[in-house]
């Protein structure tokens, strides 16, 4: 017999994503995000970052009602669900006080926040990419959005310069591509899995693998140099990241 009762609204401490910066004994249970642009294991309910990470609230009862007057903005666009998924490299900003923060991994691969100088801007991961009617190319980024890049000529190779893994900055909250971070070679990397979460470091040298995810070579701003693959790499700036809030990582 299958059971009539929906999906579950909460979620137990013990069993939450290892990502979540939260105490575990305190109460059995914490609230679960709601379906959205990142995953469960890769997204914190915007509940929890008000009340735990930015310490705005004292109970859940403050948070949602912060929330519901609409303080709170995610990517530019105000968010009133208590549950909306807050994830890697979204922009959280609070106009009352003024206040920008970029969502980044501590080094124990935890969701934080970090202070921003930006708000007007994203970092985008392109995950993968496809063709669709009239030969315009669909970019598919790493937190659910979908950016459409207009070519004028399909046959022509030189106009398709996006490539999965690289990096495209768009505007907040108009989602207008303003630039484009290529993968290769020389670049800065935000580590985002394994050993080094958390690191910016350069890239020094890709090995392309046909069977298997391609092995990056990158240096730390201390010399030392690692391995990892190409899912843990996101592309952050050239010389210098993009962001402040990348800076002295």
């Amino acid at each position: 017999m299958v059971s009539k009762k929906g999906p579950k609204r909460h979620l137990k401490r013990y069993a939450a994503p290892a990502q979540w910066k939260l105490p575990r004994k305190v109460k059995k249970f914490v609230t679960k995000p709601s379906p959205g642009p990142h995953s469960i294991e890769n997204s914190l309910p915007l509940l929890l970052v008000v009340r735990d990470l930015l310490g705005y609230a004292d109970n859940g009862r403050e948070a949602k009602k912060i929330i519901k007057m609409g303080k709170i903005l995610v990517d530019g666009v105000v968010r009133k669900d208590p549950k909306f998924p807050v994830g890697l490299m979204d922009v959280l900003s609070i106009p009352d006080t003024g206040e920008d923060f970029l969502v980044l991994f501590d080094k124990r691969g935890r969701l934080t926040l970090k202070e921003t100088d930006r708000r007007d801007i994203k970092l985008c991961k392109i995950k993968n990419k496809t063709v669709i009617k009239g030969g315009h190319i669909q970019l598919n980024l790493h937190d659910g959005r979908n950016q459409i890049i207009k070519v004028s000529d399909p046959t022509k190779a030189e106009e398709d310069v996006y490539k999965t893994g690289d990096t495209v900055i768009i505007s907040i909250p108009e989602q207008k591509l303003l630039d484009h971070i290529p993968l290769e070679e020389g670049k800065l990397a935000y580590i985002t899995g394994g050993m080094h979460i958390g690191d910016v470091a350069r890239i020094v040298s890709i090995e392309k693998r046909k069977l298997h995810p391609d092995v990056i070579t990158l240096e730390t701003k201390d010399g030392e140099e690692f391995k990892t693959i190409k899912d843990y790499v996101f592309v952050v700036g050239e010389e210098e990241p993009v962001l402040s809030a990348l800076k002295n990582l």
